[in-house]
């Protein structure tokens, strides 16, 4: 890429991780339905935001090719580690906030993979190491770690920069 085009590229992935604060409702999970309907929904809303156990970390720049990894909330159960079937709840866009996929578009329980496998993209083998199950975490992923130079038929360009709000679920250790 050019010059300009990376400095847009890290000026539209900051703008991205910038109005998840300014607008923390833009991609909500929604794990469950609550039969109370909306009392039951302010309810749990109250619940969550008046939950302070699990601090808010910074963001870390902790590859060579600039993964950005934001813990919105640090979960409290087990740590997920390379090898770990690991399972999240997922909301993927592009930097102008397309969102071009959810893992609640595939059903109800989340999507598993072995981490470190190779089975998604590098950004999220990379990403996802170290969180623990509760967890809340955004990554954006530089193209380098996501698709490069490939299209993704006509939901992805080529060269794009990712941006994943990312839910683990649940962490199964491999069979010793």
């Amino acid at each position: 890429m050019k010059p300009i085009q990376t400095g847009i590229a890290a000026a539209l992935a900051l703008t991205v991780v910038v109005l998840f604060f300014v607008v923390p409702g833009l991609w909500p999970f929604q794990t469950s339905t609550s039969p109370a309907g909306t009392a039951g929904q302010a309810a749990a809303v109250n619940a969550t935001t008046t939950q302070t156990t699990n601090p808010i970390a910074t963001t870390t720049m902790p590859t060579a090719n600039q993964l950005s990894i934001n813990d919105e909330v640090v979960g409290t159960g087990a740590v997920a580690a390379v090898g770990d079937s690991v399972t999240v709840n997922y909301v993927g866009a592009l930097t102008n906030g397309t969102v071009f996929d959810a893992s609640a578009n595939h059903g109800t329980g989340g999507f598993t993979f072995t981490l470190g496998a190779g089975q998604v993209i590098k950004g999220w083998d990379e990403g996802i190491v170290g969180m623990k199950v509760g967890g809340k975490r955004i990554l954006v992923i530089p193209a380098s770690l996501a698709y490069g130079d490939r299209a993704i038929g006509n939901i992805i360009p080529a060269n794009s920069t990712l941006v994943f709000k990312v839910e683990l679920l649940k962490v199964q250790k491999p069979a010793q």
